[in-house]
C-alpha cells in the first residue's frame, strides 16, 4: 500500500516531504513523481500555488482563468500538466490510474475550444522537481521523503492545496497519522 522505504518509487508514486525539511521549496510539499530511471528524476510539486493564471502566460488562452501551480525550482519557463480520468492526448503518459502527465498542449487547446475536454481535470504547473543520477535514492536514504504509492493521488484534484500534504498523511493512517499534525515550527508548540 505504501512505504517510506522503497528506495526506487515507481512513476505516479507521490513523494511527500517530512515535516522537518528546510528547503523552502519543499517545505510540506506532495510531489507526484513523473519520471525516474538511471537517468534521473521528474517530478511536480502538487501543492504550491503561483501567482499566475494560465492566460497570463500564454496568449491564445484568453478563455483559461486557470490556476497555475509551481511544479519545483527548475527551469521556471517551462509548462507541465497533467489530468484525470480517460486518455485524452495522444502523447500523455500514464502515472497510475486515470492519471495522465502531458501530451500535446496545442491538440489540448484545439480539445478545449471545440468543448471536448473539462478543465476541470487538468493542473498546470511551471517548473518543476528534478533529481540528477542517484540524487532522489540519496535523499530517500536521508529520510527527506514518504513514498506514497498513487493510490492516493485521487486527493491530487479535489483537496485544496493547503490541505494536500496534511490529507494525504492522515489517509496513510498510522504514525503518518502523527505526523500530519507535526507542527509548522515546532518550537511554537
Amino acid at each position: 500500500m505504501h512505504s517510506s522505504s522503497n528506495i526506487s518509487p515507481q512513476s505516479g508514486s507521490l513523494l511527500i516531504s517530512k515535516p522537518f525539511l528546510q528547503d523552502e521549496n519543499f517545505v510540506r510539499s506532495v510531489v507526484l513523481l513523473c519520471e525516474n530511471n538511471e537517468l534521473g528524476s521528474f517530478g511536480l510539486v502538487l501543492n504550491k500555488l503561483s501567482i499566475f493564471k494560465l492566460d497570463e502566460l500564454l496568449e491564445g488562452c484568453e478563455l483559461l482563468d486557470k490556476e497555475v501551480y509551481v511544479g519545483g525550482p527548475v527551469e521556471q519557463n517551462t509548462l507541465h500538466f497533467i489530468y484525470q480520468g480517460e486518455k485524452q492526448l495522444e502523447d500523455s503518459v500514464a502515472l497510475g490510474e486515470a492519471l495522465w502527465w502531458g501530451g500535446s498542449f496545442t491538440e489540448l487547446m484545439d480539445k478545449n475550444k471545440l468543448g471536448l475536454v473539462d478543465m476541470a481535470d487538468y493542473r498546470f504547473f511551471i517548473g518543476y522537481s528534478g533529481w540528477d543520477t542517484g540524487q532522489l535514492t540519496a535523499e530517500l536514504t536521508e529520510n527527506t521523503w514518504i513514498v506514497c504509492d498513487n493510490a492516493q493521488a485521487k486527493n491530487i484534484f479535489k483537496s485544496e492545496p493547503d490541505d494536500l500534504w496534511r490529507e494525504i498523511l492522515k489517509n496513510m493512517g498510522g504514525d503518518f497519522q502523527v505526523l500530519a499534525n507535526y507542527p509548522i515550527d515546532p518550537r511554537l508548540n
